[in-house]
């Protein structure tokens, strides 16, 4: 094709639309899953002020995809998304609405297994041991680091909580920090000892070395990326991929790791489900319960390969 359509991305989206409808001859309910799926992502464009369909890059539509995956949208409608948006931005590069088809090389993130990855203690503890060796250098970032994965494993909370806490959230006194988790339910939670210890040498020494270094910083941000601004959820996920790189075991390497494991170790240890729950924020308790199945297949597993008649 060589039609040239409107650059607005919400026209461009409805002549997609109608394309699919008319001259590809869709079936209605593909329609409107079209639809619903890029108006959803004409949405999350605004609101990065993208409202021209030029704006699409890659990277936002990964960001858009992220965003839904931490919202705890099921898999198959982050699938359902990631080909709506490949079927515009393949229709839009080829009426000359976009020069490039950035859709080509998006691709949905990968199906979760169906346990949650757990890491064990003396892992933890590796992994808590090597970041903190980078902090003793009093760089900004490895402080920030080291403070961000002992938070996550230490309170147990989501990615998406972690990075709106504000520094008014944190009470280094009582050792709890204030989250705002889904159906924007607030929460208190506890941490411990080495978690305070990390946060106060992020906050007396390296969070004002990087806000200096930034040139500015967001003022109420208990977290900061490199650039001074509200550190954002995929810069989480790199720190953490970095530091569970190499450790044995197979599964994802994000934050919801150590979430994951903070629950099944806190079982192991004696905890009571309900704490649990209350403590990860669940609005259920069956949504709590996958954790007392990960501990048994942990147990399964030790059995299997440590018992001579297994």
């Amino acid at each position: 094709m060589t039609e040239q359509t409107d650059g607005r991305l919400a026209a461009a989206v409805e002549s997609f639309l109608e394309h699919a409808r008319h001259a590809r001859g869709l079936g209605e309910q593909t329609v409107r899953a079209y639809a619903n799926d890029l108006d959803q992502l004409v949405r999350f464009a605004a609101g990065r002020r993208v409202t021209d369909a030029r704006g699409l890059g890659l990277e936002l539509l990964r960001d858009w995809l992220w965003e839904a995956d931490q919202r705890g949208l099921a898999r198959s409608t982050i699938a359902r998304r990631s080909s709506s948006v490949r079927a515009f931005t393949r229709w839009a590069s080829e009426t000359g609405v976009l020069g490039t088809d950035p859709g080509a090389r998006l691709r949905a993130p990968k199906g979760a297994a169906h346990l949650p990855r757990v890491v064990s203690s003396d892992q933890v503890r590796t992994v808590l041991d090597q970041l903190g060796a980078l902090a003793d250098t009093d760089e900004p970032g490895p402080l920030r680091d080291l403070a961000v994965v002992e938070l996550l494993y230490a309170a147990a909370i989501r990615v998406s909580e972690l990075v709106g806490i504000d520094v008014v959230d944190l009470d280094r006194t009582r050792l709890t920090v204030r989250v705002l988790g889904k159906g924007s339910k607030e929460r208190v939670v506890p941490f411990g000892v080495p978690a305070r210890d990390a946060l106060e040498a992020w906050l007396d020494r390296g969070r004002p070395a990087l806000a200096a270094r930034a040139g500015a910083a967001e003022p109420s941000a208990l977290f900061l990326g490199d650039r001074g601004g509200r550190i954002g959820v995929r810069s989480v996920y790199r720190i953490v991929a970095r530091a569970l790189d190499g450790l044995p075991g197979a599964g994802p390497n994000g934050p919801h790791t150590f979430r994951h494991t903070a629950a099944t170790h806190l079982l192991d240890g004696g905890a009571d489900l309900r704490a649990v729950q209350e403590l990860l924020g669940h609005a259920s308790l069956g949504t709590t319960q996958i954790y007392t199945h990960v501990s048994s297949a942990r147990l399964r597993e030790v059995y299997r390969t440590a018992h001579p008649r297994a």
